[in-house]
């Protein structure tokens, strides 16, 4: 990591870039906001101090980098004014190189994440940017079942929804080990967004609603059969067999067909256009808990 020290105080100066350079940092010196300005750096430590200069240019600049202060005092000048242009955080000299060392850790650590963030969220609104959804994510009422034909459908508006005000998920598919403990911990400052309903058996389905009780959640339900105590929303996407790079597995397709079509045909004619027999209709109904209401 690149840092640029700014600092009319020679001695000063030198003794940071040293200290830094035992943490593995490299160091340049200037005198001058000027001379500081027209360096690239990860960081820069500028004093506010420095006679007759005007710090503000450089913080401006470079407001996307971590521009530290190095102040005498806490003044308008010297902090309020710096920070409202731009600067990340002020030290008051003097002061430990471990203090200077972990603030300059922070924010890099902060803006890793950022960028981590950043990633995620063009990630997924490439793979799921085909979806169109017909619920506003505004509309959503905490707790709520989204009922859904199609789990990235549901997805999208979880992550949507994870965009709205400061809400904050947490992923808790009900068919990985630990769920149980996932929902107790989950607290006023998180949503619990609770995947795979349909792979639970009725016993244990009352487990989840008792968990749940008090708790802010979306949960999702792919069978379009289970009835819960919880409000429901119906999201359903038309004809979506496959994304445009991804091809279903013959087990997937299997289970999309029945899910989604299990009310419109009786079994016969489902396991006539699957080109199986209806005992093997069954088998896989029981296999993946694809059973009709009554």
């Amino acid at each position: 990591m690149k840092i640029v020290i700014v600092e009319n105080e020679l001695y000063l100066a030198q003794s940071i870039a040293a200290k830094l350079a035992e943490y593995n940092f490299e160091a340049e010196i200037y005198s001058s906001v000027k001379e500081g300005m027209e360096r690239k750096a990860d960081v820069y430590l500028l004093s506010t101090s420095i006679p007759g200069q005007n710090c503000l240019p450089l913080i401006e600049r470079h407001r996307d980098k971590n521009v530290l202060l190095m102040v005498n005092y806490i003044s308008n000048d010297t902090v309020g004014d710096p920070l409202k242009a731009g600067a990340r955080d002020y030290i008051v000299k003097p002061f430990m190189i471990e203090e200077l060392i972990r603030k300059i850790e922070h924010f890099h650590h902060h803006r890793m994440l950022l960028e981590r963030n950043r990633f995620y969220e063009e990630y997924f609104d490439r793979l799921l940017g085909e979806i169109t959804l017909d619920v506003d994510p505004h509309s959503l009422r905490l707790p709520v079942v989204i009922r859904t034909n199609y789990q990235k459908a549901a997805d999208k508006l979880a992550l949507a929804l994870n965009r709205v005000g400061k809400n904050i998920l947490t992923l808790i598919p009900l068919a990985e080990e630990g769920w149980k403990e996932k929902i107790r911990n989950l607290d006023n400052d998180h949503i619990g967004y609770i995947t795979q309903l349909e792979k639970l058996k009725k016993n244990e389905r009352q487990t989840l609603y008792e968990l749940l009780q008090g708790k802010r959640f979306i949960l999702t339900d792919t069978s379009g059969e289970i009835e819960t105590p919880f409000e429901t929303v119906e999201l359903t996407v038309s004809n979506r067999l496959y994304d445009q790079d991804d091809i279903l597995t013959i087990d997937e397709y299997v289970q999309y067909i029945v899910r989604t079509f299990q009310y419109k045909f009786p079994d016969t004619e489902l396991s006539r256009r699957l080109g199986i027999s209806r005992k093997s209709l069954w088998e896989k109904r029981k296999k993946y808990g694809l059973f009709k209401k009554k």
